[in-house]
């Protein structure tokens, strides 16, 4: 049944993309005729008998100041001209001073999402409010080219150019310009980031490579590391094939976005999700992850649809199908001798090296996780300055997210790490 379910969501994928050769995004408003879009719209404005979740239709600051939390918004820019998105819950909703003793934790996302994998859950059980309650400042940052960081000093997101970019320029622009500007706005010299999945790989990249952001962070604390990913199961390996040509692969899938129109996904939450069944749009998000019904919360999946998946690059997706055919944690390859020696100065991409991440690392795995494959992370661990180590073997990638016994399985760590 599984491999049924990923077999036709790949072919679905490979049939959009055929259907557009040459095109520059993978979106639904490209793919859908005019009259296809007329009567979704006519569907989304006809909606009023759905009792659906009002979260499915709010933004991050909406997520964050309907549970009764203040909410700051900053737009920073990278060296690269990148324009993105930090997302602030500066205290608590008992305790609203802002403290300059409070402890400042960055939360990162993952691959093909945004700042509300950490907002989605009901208040006591997700990260952001967890850590916001318990006295932290919490700065939740959000990747180039996702929904809220597509913008840009010079390039436009309608052009191919705004989206040359993988997890390689995340890690070597976003990350930085994100920890520089936190410091300098709350007058701390360390900070704490916690990365999920992609969030976790930018971080060994950012704090192994940059030496000055690097000595602004306190501890590591990685949900789901993803490195090297020469054993996953995700079905992002079904695209691995295609990688070894990227003419092919960029003719399927184009030069230029990933991304599945917003209001698409809000029809799918409301109407699909609320009405016709949790189980099916939950079968949709596991099948990249992994499958763990027992500790998700089947009410919030509407919730979890409406914001998953955000948008990010062709490349990005590349760079991820290019590691499973390496079999290496190294940069973007550019397809050939003579174009990585005009990018490295090699003819191969180069290589990273986890022990040059010298910042404490705290780890929190899963033992069923189909993404971060429990022999990827083992390979991964000896090389880091690990300072603790946990493994909930039940777990698969998204419930370091959104399970509902997290907060006793996985965040009560995250707290003794911060307020220790």
């Amino acid at each position: 049944m599984r491999f049924a379910l990923t077999v036709q969501i790949v072919l679905e994928l490979v049939s959009c993309a055929l259907a557009r050769l040459s095109s520059n995004s993978l979106t639904f408003d490209s793919l859908n005729s005019e009259s296809s879009r007329a009567i979704l719209k006519h569907i989304l404005q006809q909606r009023t008998w759905l009792n659906e979740d009002p979260e499915v239709n709010m933004n991050a600051t909406q997520l964050i100041t309907s549970k009764g939390f203040p909410c700051e918004n900053y737009y920073v820019t990278t060296d690269d001209g990148y324009i993105t998105n930090i997302v602030r819950i500066p205290h608590g909703r008992s305790n609203r001073t802002v403290e300059s003793n409070r402890p400042v934790v960055i939360l990162q996302h993952g691959l093909v999402g945004s700042c509300t994998n950490f907002l989605t859950n009901p208040v006591n059980e997700s990260l952001a409010y967890i850590l916001a309650d318990a006295g932290a400042d919490v700065w939740l940052g959000n990747s180039r080219g996702n929904y809220y960081s597509c913008r840009h000093k010079w390039l436009n997101p309608k052009d191919e150019e705004f989206w040359q970019f993988s997890f390689d320029e995340m890690a070597q622009y976003d990350i930085p310009a994100m920890v520089n500007f936190i410091v300098s706005k709350t007058g701390v010299d360390q900070v704490y980031y916690v990365g999920f999945s992609q969030g976790t790989t930018i971080g060994f990249i950012a704090f192994g490579e940059n030496e000055q952001v690097a000595s602004h962070i306190k501890q590591f604390i990685a949900l789901a590391p993803v490195a090297q990913i020469e054993h996953t199961k995700s079905p992002i390996r079904l695209l691995a094939p295609f990688a070894n040509d990227i003419e092919v692969f960029l003719k399927l899938f184009g030069h230029g976005e990933i991304n599945v129109n917003p209001a698409i996904m809000r029809f799918l939450a409301g109407s699909l999700c609320e009405k016709w069944g949790s189980v099916l749009c939950a079968n949709f998000m596991f099948i990249l992850c992994g499958f763990d019904y027992k500790s998700l919360n089947m009410s919030r999946v509407p919730v979890y649809v409406a914001h998953n998946p955000s948008s990010t690059s062709v490349r990005d997706i590349l760079h991820w199908a290019q590691g499973i055919n390496s079999k290496k944690f190294q940069k973007f390859d550019f397809g050939s001798a003579a174009e990585n020696m005009k990018h490295y100065n090699q003819t191969t991409p180069p290589e990273y090296d986890p022990k040059k991440v010298k910042v404490p690392v705290t780890i929190l795995r899963g033992g069923h996780d189909w993404l971060a494959d429990p022999k990827d992370v083992a390979w991964l661990i000896p090389q880091l300055n690990v300072t603790s180590d946990t493994l909930v073997d039940s777990y698969e990638h998204l419930d370091f997210i959104w399970a509902d016994d997290a907060p006793k399985l996985i965040y009560n760590n995250i707290l003794k790490v911060i307020f220790q």
